[in-house]
């Protein structure tokens, strides 16, 4: 059980690295329930597997690029090896290294890896549509913030879960103020046995493309000039922004411009393609840039 348990939790780890944005080391652990060194274990076992890791500049990670390999079947060897794996045996054949890079890919495995993040999320769905319909507050154990990067319980009313069900809009108690909550950096949500008392101060505030409301910060203009690249991981990495971006004529260019309540997103993700982006407009962005890319 020990090592089909193994094989789950890298197979969750490799899900939550190839989504956006990347991952800490403190929130890989929280999610998984396990410690930073074993965290550290599963990445260098990632890596053997064959993914292209990255680490950016404030120590986070992910999944860079696509699947090179569209279509695998499994041999008959591989296939045994594999049900030997699942029962938990740990023999140890040639055959392995490529096998797990195969599970995941295409596996029922996979497939399971994927569900124990969907199962979890799901739940916390269906917790948060019942305080909403009962009126009750909810704790948000160990959400990790991105901002402030620190982990922390919070406890909200909330109000609204966004259209794709990405994140929770809530009255946080504490600052007295509407915020949304990605639901990937929870823990866990606890239905309390208190009454919403503050409802005559809620409010959904419009999203901008990177998830952040007007209450996040001042807002920016943003101009770039993007590599074919650029454009393709930022569309990946945030969906929303496409429709704001153009390709130049005659060019492998492409250019966007977006009002943003909170730049620190897309200064982050410039900062990791810095040779691929060019910032065309907006000085006040400009100088933004210029004082926070250290």
């Amino acid at each position: 059980m020990h090592n089909q348990n193994k094989i789950l939790r890298v197979l969750q780890l490799i899900t939550l690295l190839k989504k956006q944005p990347a991952k800490s080391i403190r929130f890989l652990a929280g999610i998984l329930e396990s410690t930073d060194r074993t965290v550290y274990r599963y990445l260098d076992l990632v890596k053997e597997l064959g993914f292209e890791l990255q680490k950016d500049h404030n120590n986070k990670f992910q999944i860079f690029g696509e699947d090179d390999y569209p279509s695998i079947s499994f041999s008959k060897e591989e296939v045994s090896l594999l049900r030997d794996l699942v029962l938990s045996t740990g023999k140890d054949n040639k055959l392995k290294d490529s096998l797990l890079q195969k599970i995941y890919l295409q596996s029922e495995l996979a497939i399971q890896g994927n569900h124990v993040l969907k199962a979890n999320l799901g739940r916390m769905i269906e917790k948060i549509n019942s305080s909403i319909f009962e009126n009750k507050r909810i704790l948000l154990k160990g959400y990790h913030s991105i901002n402030t990067q620190v982990i922390s319980d919070r406890i909200i009313e909330p109000i609204s879960l966004t259209d794709n069900y990405n994140s929770v809009c809530g009255f946080e108690l504490e600052t007295k103020l509407n915020k949304y909550y990605n639901l990937e950096r929870i823990n866990e949500v606890v239905i309390l046995n208190e009454s919403q008392e503050f409802n005559k101060l809620h409010q959904l505030d419009e999203l901008d493309v990177f998830g952040f409301s007007e209450r996040n910060g001042e807002k920016f203009i943003v101009e770039l000039s993007l590599s074919l690249r650029a454009y393709i991981l930022l569309k990946e990495q945030y969906p929303k922004i496409g429709k704001h971006i153009n390709k130049e004529l005659k060019s492998e260019k492409y250019n966007l411009k977006v009002n943003v309540n909170n730049p620190k997103p897309i200064t982050r993700f410039i900062l990791g393609l810095n040779d691929e982006i060019k910032i065309i407009g907006s000085n006040k962005f400009k100088n933004y840039f210029l004082k926070n890319k250290i």
